[in-house]
């Protein structure tokens, strides 16, 4: 049950393009929303501008997301094509290298399971969906990775999200 609540804090996380921070240097891109650092938390969208769903951005509250408290997610996204029953997505728990969790899961059945606000066929358009999750206090202190690539009814790729998720409590405050 905790590796599900885990699963389910990452996949809200993500429930899709914001750069990974990179050695060398980058240019400088205009973005829509505030700036702030991902120490806890951060995620990318790995998919291509021709996936059928464009996640836009991703809130949490509270922000960083703390074991043993609600977890609220924000998801901004576009359906550029209509989403049908059948659609799934394959998703996979890391702790370091060590696989948790790998599992599929029926996209549409688990938004009728969560009751959340956008229930499939999800037809093309803007969407804004938010979803609050219990986070059980033992989630144990420690980096996740969560990846999640979704498909069509017709194993066409849907869109791709990489999380991380940092739970560790670091000693030192950041001096940069």
């Amino acid at each position: 049950m905790r590796l599900y609540n885990l699963f389910v804090a990452g996949l809200g996380l993500a429930a899709g393009s914001f750069a990974l921070t990179m050695p060398e240097q980058q240019r400088l891109q205009t973005l829509s929303g505030p700036v702030r650092t991902m120490d806890d938390w951060s995620w990318e969208n790995c998919g291509l501008d021709t996936d059928p769903v464009e996640i836009e951005s991703i809130e949490v509250f509270p922000d960083p997301p703390k074991p043993g408290e609600d977890l609220t997610v924000k998801v901004k996204g576009i359906a550029k094509e209509v989403v049908e029953e059948g659609a799934y997505a394959d998703v996979t728990v890391k702790l370091g290298l060590v696989k948790l969790l790998q599992k599929t899961f029926d996209v549409c059945e688990e938004a009728r399971n969560a009751n959340a606000s956008v229930q499939c066929p999800v037809e093309k358009g803007s969407y804004i969906v938010e979803q609050t999750v219990a986070l059980p206090k033992e989630i144990p202190k420690a980096k996740f990775s969560v990846d999640v690539k979704g498909y069509t009814v017709e194993d066409i790729d849907l869109l791709c999200l990489k999380l991380k998720i940092n739970f560790l409590k670091s000693p030192f405050p950041r001096l940069w």
